[in-house]
């Protein structure tokens, strides 16, 4: 067996694969920049979950004009302030948050809805070096392609809102029996409280924290209202 050949021929065949992965994951990501994501693996792994249970899985996709300027405002209000106006990462809160984890045993994020798209869109769920730095890079990338309102509009249908439901417009339906276009502050404000962990934080009933970040939240969207570049997202108009 010679050696000497296979480790070239190897090495030429694992930089064709690498070139046609780079090559496709840059197209699926200006593809979607106008095609709705099919499904995520955060979808895959909550529809097993459910496997075997009552419950059932919920997801539905609707066009940014489809919802409420509530549910615009009061995912910003909860998730994201600065959103309208950084890069795809809010630095000082991420030095914020190195500053906490070094020594405190509760692990404080500090992702951009960017970065939650990028990871729920591309990625899977988990803490690791490898998953961290590809977040980096979709971030980074779907902050040129796409630009700020196609990311929301992907965050607020992607976005885990309920046990095995994904998205406002499935949220609204299942707790409220309207659409998203419908939502009020109030509605929209408690699907937003359920963000950091929608399994746990119930919308309905509403937990107890669920109800605490919803009045936090109703607070931040006044404050945030008069913003203008703020608004300009939230409504569409320039």
């Amino acid at each position: 067996m010679n050696l000497k050949g296979i480790v070239p021929r190897t090495w030429r065949r694992l930089k064709r694969v690498l070139l046609v992965l780079i090559v496709a994951q840059f197209v699926y990501i200006v593809i979607l920049k106008w095609v709705n994501p099919p499904i995520t693996l955060t979808m895959i792994s909550s529809w097993f979950s459910l496997w075997g249970t009552d419950k059932k899985f919920h997801k539905t996709w609707v066009s940014y004009d489809e919802i409420s300027q509530h549910a615009k405002l009061a995912v910003i209000a909860s998730e994201d302030q600065l959103f309208p106006d950084h890069d795809g990462f809010d630095y000082k809160s991420i030095e914020k948050a190195m500053k906490h984890n070094q020594s405190s045993k509760k692990i404080r994020g500090a992702s951009t809805i960017s970065q939650q798209v990028a990871k729920n869109v591309f990625l899977w769920q988990g803490r690791s070096w490898i998953r961290k730095g590809l977040e980096v890079y979709f971030t980074f990338m779907i902050e040129k392609i796409w630009g700020k309102q196609r990311i929301l509009e992907m965050y607020l249908n992607v976005a885990q809102t309920g046990d095995g439901i994904f998205g406002v417009e499935a949220a609204s339906h299942e707790y409220y029996g309207k659409s998203a276009a419908m939502l009020n502050r109030e509605e929209a404000a408690m699907i937003a409280a359920c963000l950091p962990n929608p399994v746990k934080y119930t919308v309905n009933p509403p937990a107890r924290i669920t109800a605490w970040r919803q009045r936090k939240i109703l607070v931040q969207m006044r404050n945030l209202a008069p913003d203008p570049d703020i608004m300009e997202l939230v409504t569409g108009r320039k």
